[in-house]
Protein backbone atom coordinates (compact mmCIF):
# COMPACT_ATOMS: atom_id res chain seq x y z
CA UNK A 1 0.00 0.00 0.00
CA UNK A 2 1.30 3.71 -0.31
CA UNK A 3 1.95 4.48 2.95
CA UNK A 4 3.47 8.19 4.57
CA UNK A 5 6.45 9.47 2.86
CA UNK A 6 6.49 6.78 0.06
CA UNK A 7 8.25 7.83 -3.22
CA UNK A 8 4.67 8.45 -4.55
CA UNK A 9 4.01 11.02 -2.44
CA UNK A 10 7.42 12.49 -3.11
CA UNK A 11 6.38 12.08 -6.72
CA UNK A 12 3.25 13.76 -6.44
CA UNK A 13 4.92 16.79 -4.55
CA UNK A 14 7.12 17.41 -7.16
CA UNK A 15 4.39 17.65 -10.15
CA UNK A 16 2.69 20.19 -8.47
CA UNK A 17 5.57 22.31 -7.15
CA UNK A 18 6.80 22.35 -10.70
CA UNK A 19 4.04 23.51 -11.93
CA UNK A 20 1.58 25.16 -9.70
CA UNK A 21 2.64 28.68 -9.39
CA UNK A 22 -0.24 30.31 -6.78
CA UNK A 23 1.46 29.61 -3.43
CA UNK A 24 -2.02 29.22 -1.77
CA UNK A 25 -3.34 27.18 -4.16
CA UNK A 26 -0.35 25.02 -4.04
CA UNK A 27 -0.66 25.27 -0.29
CA UNK A 28 -4.10 24.12 0.03
CA UNK A 29 -2.62 21.18 -2.76
CA UNK A 30 -0.10 20.48 -0.30
CA UNK A 31 -2.77 20.14 2.57
CA UNK A 32 -4.39 17.18 0.67
CA UNK A 33 -1.91 15.01 -0.41
CA UNK A 34 -0.66 15.20 3.92
CA UNK A 35 -4.01 14.28 4.40
CA UNK A 36 -3.89 11.21 1.73
CA UNK A 37 -0.62 10.48 3.73
CA UNK A 38 -2.74 9.37 6.67
CA UNK A 39 -5.20 6.70 4.74
CA UNK A 40 -4.50 3.55 3.64
CA UNK A 41 -4.82 4.29 -0.27
CA UNK A 42 -4.06 1.99 -2.77
CA UNK A 43 -4.32 3.02 -5.78
CA UNK A 44 -1.13 3.97 -6.70
CA UNK A 45 0.17 1.10 -5.62
CA UNK A 46 -2.84 -0.76 -8.22
CA UNK A 47 -1.14 1.39 -11.05
CA UNK A 48 2.71 -0.18 -10.14
CA UNK A 49 1.75 -3.60 -9.27
CA UNK A 50 -0.76 -3.64 -12.92
CA UNK A 51 2.85 -2.90 -14.50
CA UNK A 52 4.71 -5.51 -13.04
CA UNK A 53 1.88 -8.34 -14.05
CA UNK A 54 2.20 -7.19 -17.37
CA UNK A 55 6.13 -7.57 -17.46
CA UNK A 56 6.71 -3.86 -17.45
CA UNK A 57 10.19 -2.48 -16.51
CA UNK A 58 9.45 0.99 -17.55
CA UNK A 59 11.24 4.13 -15.39
CA UNK A 60 8.26 6.03 -15.32
CA UNK A 61 6.33 3.96 -13.32
CA UNK A 62 6.84 5.81 -10.04
CA UNK A 63 5.40 8.97 -12.21
CA UNK A 64 2.56 7.19 -13.20
CA UNK A 65 1.55 6.21 -9.96
CA UNK A 66 1.78 9.75 -8.76
CA UNK A 67 -0.53 10.78 -11.61
CA UNK A 68 -3.06 7.99 -11.05
CA UNK A 69 -3.36 9.01 -6.76
CA UNK A 70 -3.42 12.90 -7.95
CA UNK A 71 -6.17 12.03 -10.76
CA UNK A 72 -8.45 9.75 -7.70
CA UNK A 73 -7.64 12.57 -5.49
CA UNK A 74 -9.39 14.83 -7.42
CA UNK A 75 -12.40 12.95 -7.78
CA UNK A 76 -12.77 12.08 -3.95
CA UNK A 77 -12.42 16.11 -3.39
CA UNK A 78 -15.63 16.62 -5.78
CA UNK A 79 -16.94 13.23 -4.83
CA UNK A 80 -17.38 14.66 -0.66
CA UNK A 81 -18.52 18.42 -2.05
CA UNK A 82 -21.45 16.82 -3.85
CA UNK A 83 -22.29 14.54 -0.81
CA UNK A 84 -20.93 17.67 1.96
CA UNK A 85 -19.08 14.48 4.14
CA UNK A 86 -16.15 14.13 5.11
CA UNK A 87 -15.76 16.86 6.93
CA UNK A 88 -12.13 16.30 8.12
CA UNK A 89 -10.62 16.94 5.00
CA UNK A 90 -9.07 20.22 4.03
CA UNK A 91 -11.07 20.04 1.22
CA UNK A 92 -13.84 20.58 3.11
CA UNK A 93 -13.02 23.37 5.66
CA UNK A 94 -12.19 25.67 2.94
CA UNK A 95 -14.36 27.60 1.15
CA UNK A 96 -16.31 25.32 -1.47
CA UNK A 97 -15.09 27.42 -4.35
CA UNK A 98 -10.72 26.59 -3.49
CA UNK A 99 -11.85 23.37 -3.23
CA UNK A 100 -13.24 23.14 -6.26
CA UNK A 101 -9.58 25.01 -7.92
CA UNK A 102 -7.95 22.40 -6.32
CA UNK A 103 -9.84 19.32 -8.02
CA UNK A 104 -9.58 21.20 -11.09
CA UNK A 105 -6.14 21.78 -10.85
CA UNK A 106 -5.18 17.82 -10.07
CA UNK A 107 -7.21 17.08 -13.37
CA UNK A 108 -5.54 20.15 -15.02
CA UNK A 109 -1.98 18.44 -13.92
CA UNK A 110 -3.25 14.80 -14.78
CA UNK A 111 -3.68 15.65 -18.11
CA UNK A 112 -0.79 18.03 -18.97
CA UNK A 113 1.63 14.66 -17.45
CA UNK A 114 0.08 12.21 -19.54
CA UNK A 115 -0.06 13.97 -22.92
CA UNK A 116 3.61 12.45 -23.51
CA UNK A 117 2.12 9.22 -22.23
CA UNK A 118 4.19 6.33 -25.08
CA UNK A 119 1.38 5.46 -26.48
CA UNK A 120 0.15 8.73 -27.64
CA UNK A 121 -3.48 10.24 -28.18
CA UNK A 122 -4.53 6.42 -28.01
CA UNK A 123 -3.75 6.37 -24.31
CA UNK A 124 -4.99 9.47 -23.66
CA UNK A 125 -8.20 8.90 -25.38
CA UNK A 126 -8.64 5.55 -23.03
CA UNK A 127 -7.61 7.18 -19.94
CA UNK A 128 -10.56 10.25 -20.57
CA UNK A 129 -13.11 8.08 -21.98
CA UNK A 130 -12.70 6.32 -18.37
CA UNK A 131 -13.06 9.43 -16.20
CA UNK A 132 -15.97 10.48 -18.23
CA UNK A 133 -17.14 6.81 -17.70
CA UNK A 134 -16.98 7.83 -14.02
CA UNK A 135 -18.13 10.69 -13.83
CA UNK A 136 -21.15 9.55 -16.08
CA UNK A 137 -22.08 6.60 -13.21
CA UNK A 138 -21.21 9.44 -10.36
CA UNK A 139 -24.17 11.16 -12.07
CA UNK A 140 -26.65 8.41 -12.07
CA UNK A 141 -26.27 7.49 -8.55
CA UNK A 142 -26.70 11.30 -7.57
CA UNK A 143 -29.51 12.17 -9.52
CA UNK A 144 -32.07 8.83 -8.71
CA UNK A 145 -32.00 7.06 -11.94
CA UNK A 146 -31.05 3.84 -10.23
CA UNK A 147 -34.49 2.20 -9.77
CA UNK A 148 -33.26 -1.58 -10.03
CA UNK A 149 -30.53 -3.96 -9.55
CA UNK A 150 -29.52 -4.03 -13.00
CA UNK A 151 -29.32 -0.47 -13.38
CA UNK A 152 -27.21 -0.01 -10.08
CA UNK A 153 -24.88 -2.87 -11.10
CA UNK A 154 -24.70 -0.57 -14.56
CA UNK A 155 -23.85 2.48 -12.44
CA UNK A 156 -21.59 0.73 -10.14
CA UNK A 157 -19.18 -0.65 -13.32
CA UNK A 158 -19.08 2.73 -14.48
CA UNK A 159 -18.52 4.64 -11.80
CA UNK A 160 -16.38 2.38 -9.50
CA UNK A 161 -15.12 -0.23 -12.58
CA UNK A 162 -13.78 2.41 -14.47
CA UNK A 163 -11.58 3.80 -11.70
CA UNK A 164 -10.21 0.85 -11.03
CA UNK A 165 -9.31 0.21 -14.81
CA UNK A 166 -8.18 3.63 -14.86
CA UNK A 167 -5.57 2.72 -11.89
CA UNK A 168 -4.43 -0.59 -14.09
CA UNK A 169 -4.35 0.88 -17.44
CA UNK A 170 -1.67 3.63 -16.10
CA UNK A 171 0.60 0.86 -15.19
CA UNK A 172 0.35 -1.74 -17.97
CA UNK A 173 -0.13 1.07 -21.00
CA UNK A 174 3.84 1.36 -19.89
CA UNK A 175 4.74 -1.97 -20.61
CA UNK A 176 5.96 -3.04 -23.68
CA UNK A 177 4.88 -6.01 -25.67
CA UNK A 178 2.07 -6.65 -23.69
CA UNK A 179 -0.63 -8.98 -24.96
CA UNK A 180 -4.13 -7.73 -25.65
CA UNK A 181 -5.64 -10.95 -24.23
CA UNK A 182 -3.17 -9.82 -20.77
CA UNK A 183 -4.85 -6.60 -21.32
CA UNK A 184 -8.50 -6.96 -22.09
CA UNK A 185 -8.27 -9.77 -18.67
CA UNK A 186 -7.10 -6.88 -16.44
CA UNK A 187 -9.35 -4.51 -17.38
CA UNK A 188 -12.23 -7.01 -17.10
CA UNK A 189 -10.84 -8.30 -13.35
CA UNK A 190 -10.38 -4.14 -12.55
CA UNK A 191 -14.20 -4.18 -13.38
CA UNK A 192 -15.52 -6.61 -11.48
CA UNK A 193 -13.27 -5.93 -8.29
CA UNK A 194 -14.85 -2.18 -8.35
CA UNK A 195 -18.15 -3.91 -8.60
CA UNK A 196 -17.64 -6.17 -5.80
CA UNK A 197 -15.96 -3.06 -3.55
CA UNK A 198 -18.55 -0.75 -4.32
CA UNK A 199 -21.16 -3.24 -3.25
CA UNK A 200 -19.07 -3.79 0.29
CA UNK A 201 -18.86 0.18 0.71
CA UNK A 202 -23.15 0.16 0.24
CA UNK A 203 -23.44 -2.57 2.35
CA UNK A 204 -20.95 -1.72 5.14
CA UNK A 205 -23.06 1.87 5.11
CA UNK A 206 -26.47 0.85 5.57
CA UNK A 207 -24.75 -1.28 8.20
CA UNK A 208 -23.24 2.27 9.98
CA UNK A 209 -26.37 4.04 9.39
CA UNK A 210 -24.77 7.74 10.78
CA UNK A 211 -24.98 11.26 9.28
CA UNK A 212 -23.21 10.23 5.80
CA UNK A 213 -25.47 7.35 5.50
CA UNK A 214 -27.22 6.72 2.00
CA UNK A 215 -29.98 6.07 3.71
CA UNK A 216 -29.98 10.11 4.45
CA UNK A 217 -29.52 10.79 0.64
CA UNK A 218 -32.22 8.52 0.03
CA UNK A 219 -29.58 7.01 -2.26
CA UNK A 220 -30.67 3.51 -3.93
CA UNK A 221 -27.77 0.75 -3.33
CA UNK A 222 -28.06 -2.67 -3.73
CA UNK A 223 -28.73 -3.18 -0.15
CA UNK A 224 -31.27 -0.57 0.24
CA UNK A 225 -33.16 -1.78 -2.93
CA UNK A 226 -33.08 -4.91 -1.32
CA UNK A 227 -34.34 -3.44 1.70
CA UNK A 228 -37.02 -1.40 -0.54
CA UNK A 229 -38.50 -4.40 -1.68
CA UNK A 230 -40.33 -5.73 1.41
CA UNK A 231 -40.31 -2.87 3.15
CA UNK A 232 -44.26 -1.29 2.86
CA UNK A 233 -45.17 -4.29 4.75
CA UNK A 234 -42.29 -5.38 7.03
CA UNK A 235 -40.85 -1.50 7.57
CA UNK A 236 -43.15 0.83 6.50
CA UNK A 237 -40.94 3.45 7.76
CA UNK A 238 -38.28 3.21 5.03
CA UNK A 239 -40.46 3.04 2.28
CA UNK A 240 -42.45 6.40 4.03
CA UNK A 241 -39.28 8.37 3.90
CA UNK A 242 -38.26 7.35 0.26
CA UNK A 243 -41.60 8.56 -0.74
CA UNK A 244 -41.23 11.70 1.36
CA UNK A 245 -43.91 10.71 3.98
CA UNK A 246 -41.38 11.29 6.43
CA UNK A 247 -38.61 13.63 7.37
CA UNK A 248 -35.26 12.97 8.07
CA UNK A 249 -35.60 13.27 11.86
CA UNK A 250 -38.38 10.98 12.04
CA UNK A 251 -36.99 8.67 9.96
CA UNK A 252 -33.79 9.10 12.24
CA UNK A 253 -35.65 7.99 15.25
CA UNK A 254 -36.21 4.98 14.51
CA UNK A 255 -33.07 3.97 14.07
CA UNK A 256 -32.84 1.04 15.82
CA UNK A 257 -35.47 -0.27 14.18
CA UNK A 258 -34.74 -0.35 11.07
CA UNK A 259 -31.12 -1.65 11.81
CA UNK A 260 -33.03 -4.44 13.39
CA UNK A 261 -34.91 -4.57 10.41
CA UNK A 262 -31.28 -4.80 8.28
CA UNK A 263 -30.83 -7.46 10.46
CA UNK A 264 -33.64 -9.53 9.92
CA UNK A 265 -34.22 -9.12 6.28
CA UNK A 266 -31.65 -11.21 4.42
CA UNK A 267 -30.09 -8.09 2.86
CA UNK A 268 -26.38 -8.65 4.33
CA UNK A 269 -26.42 -12.26 2.82
CA UNK A 270 -28.06 -11.54 -0.32
CA UNK A 271 -25.17 -8.91 -0.90
CA UNK A 272 -22.40 -10.66 0.42
CA UNK A 273 -23.33 -13.54 -2.36
CA UNK A 274 -23.79 -10.96 -5.21
CA UNK A 275 -20.51 -9.53 -4.01
CA UNK A 276 -18.72 -13.26 -4.06
CA UNK A 277 -20.15 -13.96 -7.25
CA UNK A 278 -18.02 -10.82 -8.88
CA UNK A 279 -15.13 -10.94 -6.69
CA UNK A 280 -14.63 -14.66 -7.92
CA UNK A 281 -14.65 -13.31 -11.73
CA UNK A 282 -12.45 -11.60 -10.98
CA UNK A 283 -10.03 -13.68 -9.15
CA UNK A 284 -10.58 -16.25 -12.16
CA UNK A 285 -9.67 -13.72 -14.85
CA UNK A 286 -6.52 -13.08 -12.35
CA UNK A 287 -5.48 -16.71 -12.32
CA UNK A 288 -5.99 -16.87 -16.28
CA UNK A 289 -3.21 -14.36 -16.91
CA UNK A 290 -0.08 -15.91 -17.97
CA UNK A 291 2.44 -14.40 -15.08
CA UNK A 292 4.54 -15.77 -12.54
CA UNK A 293 2.42 -16.21 -8.97
CA UNK A 294 4.64 -13.61 -7.49
CA UNK A 295 3.12 -10.24 -9.33
CA UNK A 296 -0.06 -12.01 -9.21
CA UNK A 297 -0.01 -11.82 -5.63
CA UNK A 298 1.32 -8.45 -5.45
CA UNK A 299 -1.77 -7.37 -7.45
CA UNK A 300 -4.14 -9.86 -5.31
CA UNK A 301 -2.92 -8.43 -2.02
CA UNK A 302 -4.21 -4.81 -2.98
CA UNK A 303 -7.35 -5.78 -4.41
CA UNK A 304 -8.74 -9.01 -2.18
CA UNK A 305 -7.44 -8.04 0.93
CA UNK A 306 -10.27 -5.81 2.46
CA UNK A 307 -13.87 -6.36 1.83
CA UNK A 308 -14.71 -2.62 0.51
CA UNK A 309 -11.33 -2.48 -1.82
CA UNK A 310 -9.72 1.22 -2.33
CA UNK A 311 -10.57 4.11 -0.81
CA UNK A 312 -13.48 6.27 -2.88
CA UNK A 313 -15.05 3.45 -4.49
Amino acid sequence: MTSAGSPVYKEMRDIIDGTVGNVQLRELLDACIRHKENERSRWGAITEAAHELAGGRSPKIGRAAALTELALLALDIVDDLQDQDNGGAPWMSCPSSHAMNAALALLALFQKETADHPRGAEAISRLGSLLLRSIDGQQADLNGSVETEADYIEMVRRKSGSLLKLACFMGYSLADGIEPETAERIDELAENFGIAAQIGNDLNDVLRYDVKSDFLHRKRTLPILFLLEDSAAEFPPLRQYYDGELTQEQFLSRKLDCLQYILDSGCVQYCRIVQSYYMDRAEALLAAIPRDESSKERLRRLLFAGPHGPPGS
